[in-house]
């Protein structure tokens, strides 16, 4: 492998307590490329004091995308994950579990997980939604995102909520139908190669569009821009 392949390469680690789960997903990750699994843990605390120590030493964060699973011994993946974001705001925190309760759901994503995929996803389902979220995505997958839109419909601020806390009204975000019909997409679970398909549009284009959601609803990642939508009445 060449250094530009490698320079290339998405940097994993995997947090999960069960032994042989952490080998098989070592095993279906290595042979994709683009991934490389530089770190597997059995528990949390290992990570963080792995985290801690390169940003003492000034170093950048370890991994580019860390798998996290949600019930460990130590310390819930949940709580993990809002320590992780606290040392390295930027790293991408997937849930990998399988936990579909809706306050499981939305208790990880109010602790800043990018995304949240159910342990019994298919390999290649599972492999698409790791490229969706190097590309910017925020990958869950169709049950867990229906699951988050009830929740944030359940949520929903009024008119008069929305203008006292900021949130802008669907009349003040001006969204194109193709934009809405990504957004719509993506929310009900979808990754952008199936948007994509859908709309008959490129992979690219479908990211365009993400870029362009996300400015005009000032988010950074699908979970913000489907709640900011929903709220908004837009979705």
């Amino acid at each position: 492998m060449n250094e530009s392949e490698t320079a290339m390469e998405t940097r994993l680690a995997l947090v999960e307590d069960s032994p042989l789960y952490r080998r098989s997903l070592d095993a279906v990750l290595s042979l994709e490329i683009g991934f490389r699994m530089t770190s597997s843990f059995p528990s949390p605390v290992p990570l963080l004091e792995a985290a801690r120590e390169a940003r003492e030493g000034g170093h950048p964060c370890p991994w580019d995308l860390v798998l996290m699973d949600i019930e460990m011994p130590s310390m819930t993946g949940i709580d993990a994950t809002r320590k992780l974001k606290e040392i390295f705001a930027d790293v991408c925190v997937v849930m990998l579990t399988v936990f579909e309760q809706p306050s499981s759901i939305l208790e990880a994503i109010c602790a800043g997980a990018d995304g949240y995929l159910l342990k019994k996803t298919p390999p290649a389902t599972l492999i698409a939604q790791l490229h969706d979220i190097v590309a910017g995505g925020s990958p869950m997958t169709p049950e867990v995102a229906r699951t988050v839109m009830v929740l944030l419909r359940d949520a929903r601020v009024s008119p008069a909520g929305a203008a006292a806390s900021g949130t802008a009204s669907g009349s003040e975000i001006q969204l194109s139908e193709r934009e809405l019909e990504v957004l719509r997409g993506l929310a009900n679970g979808l990754g952008y190669k199936q948007v994509a398909d859908r709309m008959h549009l490129s992979v690219d284009t479908v990211r365009t569009y993400v870029r362009r959601l996300y400015r005009k609803l000032q988010v950074h990642n699908i979970g913000e821009a489907v709640q900011r939508a929903v709220r908004s009445g837009l979705i």
